[in-house]
């Protein structure tokens, strides 16, 4: 029998109201035993089940829940087909995971917005890539890879974890990134996204090796590119930058303070088909900034930092950060530019983030208007009873 974790009277309201989270101070005692990683039950102080999750006590976060109610279910190999297989009909229905169109790179689990805390599943062509964020999602890697084969069937040539550097450490002190299922085709990783292509490196880049995330907000870029003079920041692979291209931007210029990104956005610069208008600068953005490779503005900037603010405690200098990026880039924009700018700081809400890039329009003396206020695309879904799955906001500002 799995150990029950029991709450203290009062306590339970936020499981009763399916939010996914357990906080350590809500537990009056664990009855059994219990290990980092383990499933549990979680009851209320009068012995009602309230959900099953993973428990992890070393956290402030003891146990994320994902199942609730009084039939909640612990992990099975059934459980983890039928969460996996809700989640790709899901993609389905979305346009993302059909065979042989414009898109092959998707999010099939996104964490608590499908109800796997924990688990992030990308999906690159016939391969997916997994990270887990929990030590129970780590220990239950194997089950959860051979649930995707059943899922996805002959569509899925290979399984690659790449938890190693995301599982806490003390659940996996030697955790190793490797293929859970398949092997590396030995070629170079090619992908789809709205009919453009880009080279991903997924067994050593950042993250799962592409800023899915951001799909639809480099459609909605395109838009604007065309005759444009574009600066790409924190470019990484230069997802913004192959779309600016390919739209008709007269020039892009992408900078990253990686030189492995960079090179990886001058090869998807010329997979794009027009590296001649292209250039890519392996410098930090504030470097970039402070010494321009021209003195002539951008019609359009984007500014899309990795997270500032990781927790609360950091929120506050994260804030200035933005104040900070966001004068700088203003003072590089023409009149009459755009800016697209973004936080992926979960703890920043947007109404925080609009005041940052408020205080940087005072300073720089810009008026600005909002044209539109962007988040994340369909395939990172936020559940309404977990709203800190929020976490991308965004803003174009027209600047005169």
């Amino acid at each position: 029998m799995p150990a029950t974790v029991i709450l203290k009277p009062g306590k339970d309201q936020s499981p009763r109201r399916r939010h996914p989270w357990v906080f350590s101070g809500a537990i009056a005692r664990l009855k059994g035993e219990a290990k980092e990683g383990d499933a549990v039950r979680v009851e209320a102080a009068n012995g009602e089940l309230l959900g099953t999750g993973h428990f992890s006590p070393g956290g402030s976060i003891a146990v994320r829940l994902f199942d609730f109610g009084p039939d909640a279910q612990l992990p099975s190999p059934a459980f983890w087909e039928m969460r996996l297989r809700n989640a790709y009909q899901m993609r389905q229905r979305l346009g993302l995971a059909a065979a042989g169109g414009a898109t092959d790179v998707y999010r099939l689990t996104h964490g608590e917005g499908d109800g796997l805390p924990g688990l992030i599943i990308d999906v690159y062509g016939d391969t997916a890539v997994i990270q887990t964020h929990s030590p129970g999602m780590y220990l239950a890697r194997h089950d959860i890879a051979a649930a995707l084969q059943a899922v996805m069937g002959e569509r899925l040539r290979a399984v690659y974890d790449k938890s190693a550097e995301t599982v806490p450490a003390q659940a996996a002190p030697d955790a190793q990134n490797g293929y859970l299922f398949g092997e590396s085709s030995g070629r170079e990783h090619l992908t789809i996204e709205n009919g453009h292509q880009f080279a991903v490196d997924w067994e050593t880049g950042q993250k799962t090796g592409f800023f899915i995330d951001q799909r639809d907000n480099r459609e909605l870029l395109a838009r604007y590119a065309p005759g444009r003079r574009v600066l790409n920041t924190f470019c990484y692979t230069g997802g913004f930058s192959v779309y600016a291209l390919q739209a008709g931007a007269s020039l892009v210029h992408s900078v990253d303070a990686s030189k492995k990104a960079i090179e990886l956005t001058d090869r998807n610069a010329q997979l794009s088909g027009h590296a001649d208008r292209h250039a890519a600068y392996a410098q930090d953005v504030q470097h970039f900034f402070k010494n321009p490779v021209s003195e002539e503005p951008y019609d359009l900037i984007i500014l899309d930092p990795p997270a500032y603010a990781k927790h609360l405690s950091a929120r506050h200098n994260a804030l200035m950060g933005y104040k900070r990026l966001n004068l700088a880039g203003l003072r590089h924009l023409a009149p009459g530019g755009l800016l697209f700018t973004f936080s992926c700081s979960q703890v920043v809400s947007p109404e925080l983030f609009e005041g940052a890039v408020l205080a940087a329009a005072i300073e720089a003396g810009r008026p600005a208007r909002i044209l539109h206020r962007l988040t994340q695309p369909a395939d990172h879904p936020v559940s309404l009873f977990h709203p800190e799955g929020a976490y991308l906001k965004g803003l174009v500002l027209a600047v005169e």
